[in-house]
C-alpha cells in the first residue's frame, strides 16, 4: 500500500474531498477488498493525517475519504464490494467496513485468515488449493468456514471429493451452499416420478412399446432440472474473472456482477442493488429460455425421428400426429422463461427464509423436508400449467 501526504491524490480521482491537491500521483498500487480506519480530523473539520492510495481489481483507481468536522474518527472506504464487477474476491473473503456488520458476518462466517493460515491449514489437512483460492487467499484473505468446507469436500469419497477439486462450477456452489446437491437430486428425483407416472397414465397399455420415447423425455428433463437448480443456486465468486474488451465484455461485467437469483442473500463482500436484483429476473429468464428451446429441440427432435420410423414400418389409423418440432421447442422455451423461471425465483426465496431460520439452524432436517416439499409442489403445479399452455398453444 502506498502512503501519500494529504496534499496528493491517486489519479484518476474519484469522488476525493475537494481540498486535495491534483499535481502528483501515488504509486505501489495494491489489492484491498477491506474496510480500514483513518484518524487524525481537527476539530474545525480539515483533514490532518494521511490519504490512502489503493487500487480495486477491474475498475479503477479511487480515493475516497468520509467525515464529519464533529468527528474524531472517520472511515475510509472503496466503492465495490457488492456487485459493481462481478469480479474481486467477494464471499471468499473480505469485508464491507462496519464494525457491527463486520461482528455479525464473522459470526457466522468466521474471522478472515491470513494468506499465511490458509496454508497451515490446508498443509495440516494434506489439500492443495486451487489456483484462484491461492490468489484470493494472497490478495484479501479466506474466510475461515469457506476454507473449512472446501477441506473437508475435497476430502470426500470419490466421486464428489474428484469433482470438488478439478470442477470450479461444482465446487463454488457447494461452498456457497452444501446443500446444493441434495437439492439438485431432490429435483432430479421428484421430476422424475411425477413425469414417469404421467407417462404411465398417458401412454396406458402402450408404455412399453414407447418406451425409449419415455426415456428421451426423461433423459432431457434431467438436464432441464439440473440447470434450473444449477443456475439460481449461489455460489462464492473466488478473484477477477478474465473478461475481454468491447461490447461483449461489458457485457459479460454487467452480468458477472448479478445475483445468482433474485432473493440471493447478500455475503460478506458481496452486496446487491434492487436494479440488479431486477435485472437478474430477465437475464435469468434468457438463459431459461435458452435451456428450454435447446432441450425441447434435441427432445422433441428425437421423438419426432423416433414415431416418424415407427410409422414408416407399421401404420396405423389410430397414430396421432406427429408434433411440429419448433413450435414445441419455442413453446418450451418460452415456459421455462415465463413460468418456471418465476417460481424457481420463489421457491429459492423460501427455501433461503427456511434455512435461516433458527429452527433449521438447530433442526437441519426442518429445512431438507421443507425443500422436498416445496418442489414437489412446484413440480406438481408446474406440470399441470405446462398442459394448460400446450393446448392453447396447439401444440398438444
Amino acid at each position: 500500500m502506498s502512503i501519500c501526504s494529504a496534499g496528493f491524490e491517486c489519479l484518476p480521482l474519484a469522488r476525493a474531498p475537494s481540498n486535495l491537491g491534483r499535481n502528483a500521483q501515488c504509486g505501489d498500487y495494491t489489492n484491498l477488498a477491506l474496510g480500514f480506519r483513518v484518524l487524525g480530523f481537527s476539530a474545525d473539520g480539515k483533514y490532518q493525517g494521511k490519504a490512502l492510495c489503493f487500487n480495486e481489481p477491474v475498475r479503477r483507481n479511487i480515493l475516497f475519504v468520509v467525515g464529519s468536522g464533529s468527528s474524531d474518527e472517520s472511515k475510509a472506504s472503496f466503492d465495490g464490494g457488492g456487485g459493481g464487477t462481478g469480479g474481486g474476491s467477494r464471499s471468499g473473503g473480505g469485508g464491507d467496513g462496519g464494525d457491527a456488520g463486520e461482528s455479525g458476518e464473522e459470526k457466522e462466517f468466521g474471522p478472515i485468515l491470513k494468506f499465511e493460515e490458509v496454508l497451515r491449514l490446508s498443509e495440516a489437512r494434506h489439500a492443495t488449493l486451487p489456483a484462484d483460492m491461492l490468489e484470493a487467499a494472497k490478495a484479501s484473505g479466506l474466510r475461515k468456514l469457506i476454507l473449512e468446507r472446501y477441506l473437508d469436500l475435497q476430502g470426500s469419497a470419490w466421486p464428489l471429493g474428484f469433482a470438488i477439486k478439478y470442477c470450479s462450477m461444482l465446487r463454488n456452489r457447494m461452498l456457497a451452499d452444501p446443500s446444493f446437491l441434495f437439492k439438485v437430486g431432490i429435483e432430479v428425483v421428484i421430476d422424475s416420478c411425477c413425469a414417469t407416472f404421467a407417462e404411465v397414465q398417458k401412454r396406458g397399455k402402450d408404455f412399453w412399446a414407447e418406451f425409449e420415447l419415455y426415456m428421451a423425455d426423461l433423459l432431457v428433463g434431467i438436464v432441464v432440472d439440473v440447470a434450473m437448480v444449477g443456475m439460481l443456486a449461489p455460489y462464492v465468486r473466488f478473484g477477477s474473472p478474465s473478461i475481454s474488451s468491447g461490447l461483449f465484455g461489458r457485457f459479460q461485467r454487467a452480468t458477472a456482477a448479478l445475483p445468482s437469483s433474485v432473493f440471493e442473500a447478500e455475503k460478506p463482500g458481496c452486496r446487491f442493488s434492487a436494479r440488479q436484483r431486477l435485472a437478474s429476473y430477465f437475464y435469468k429468464g434468457i438463459l431459461y429460455g435458452s435451456v428450454g428451446f435447446g432441450c425441447g429441440l434435441i427432445g422433441q427432435g428425437i421423438a419426432n425421428a423416433i414415431m416418424n420410423a415407427k410409422r414408416n414400418m407399421k401404420k396405423s389409423d389410430e397414430d396421432i400426429p406427429v408434433p411440429p418440432l419448433i413450435q414445441s421447442a419455442a413453446l418450451w422455451g418460452v415456459f421455462l422463461a415465463v413460468s418456471s423461471n418465476t417460481r424457481y425465483q420463489i421457491v429459492n426465496a423460501l427455501e433461503y427464509l427456511v434455512e435461516a431460520s433458527p429452527l433449521a439452524k438447530k433442526v437441519p432436517p426442518v429445512a431438507m423436508a421443507f425443500t422436498v416439499g416445496v418442489r414437489f409442489a412446484n413440480n406438481v403445479y408446474g406440470g399441470m400449467q405446462f398442459v394448460d399452455w400446450a393446448r392453447l398453444s396447439g401444440v398438444q
